[in-house]
Order: C-alpha cells, then structure tokens, then sequence
C-alpha cells in the first residue's frame, strides 16, 4: 500500500497539479495588487469614488463586489492562456512520442523475429 501511494505522489499530473496551485496562488496576489493599486484607483476615478472597493449604494457593498469578479476574470483569462499553451506544448510532445506505423510494423516484426529464434 505505501508503494501504491508512492507511486501516485509521483505521477507527473499530480506534480503538476501541485505546482500549478502553488503558481496560481502567487499570481492571485499579483492579480489583486494590480487591481487593489492600479485599476481601482482609475475606476474610482472616473466614478469620482475615492476607493472603488468602498462604493456602496444602501449599504451594499457593489465596488467590493466588483473588485471580486474583476480579480476572477484576470485569473480565468491568464489561467486558459495557460492551459491552451500547455495543451499546444502537451500535444506535439504526444504526437512526437507516437511512433510511425512504419516503427510499429518494424517492431512487431522485429519481436516476432525474436520469438521464432528462441
């Protein structure tokens, strides 16, 4: 049991998993610095609200909210741009692993040749 549990620890996609979360972590705090210092300040601007996060109309808190789904947003476009480079890269490197049907008729002639002989 513990060397099936060693072996899954050990697949690439839960490696990759972990640092994918790790990644997407760090770059939440970008995402929020960038939208917390530099595209709240201009917002509030032009909606003449000195902070956007505290616009509120009747007690609802609606800039709060806004800087939330503008924070989602920035983190799901760079996560798909992510995710379609992976895909492109994971793609080719599955095509280039994939032998030819030349390389697999050569091999299982090869192996039969092999049988035959021993």
């Amino acid at each position: 049991m513990i060397k099936e549990f060693r072996d899954f620890i050990n697949k690439g996609n839960l490696v990759e998993i972990a640092v994918a979360f790790v990644m997407g972590v760090a770059f939440a705090s970008v995402v929020t610095s960038l939208t917390a210092d530099v595209i709240n300040p201009v917002v509030g601007k032009i909606l003449t609200v000195d902070d956007l996060s505290s616009w509120d109309v009747a007690d609802i808190r609606i800039g709060a909210f806004l800087v939330a789904v503008l924070n989602f947003l920035i983190v799901a476009l760079v996560m798909f741009f992510v995710v379609k480079a992976y895909n492109r890269v994971s793609k080719k490197a599955e095509e280039e692993s994939t032998p030819s049907d030349e390389v697999r008729l050569l091999t299982e002639i090869r192996d039969s040749l092999q049988t035959r002989h021993l």
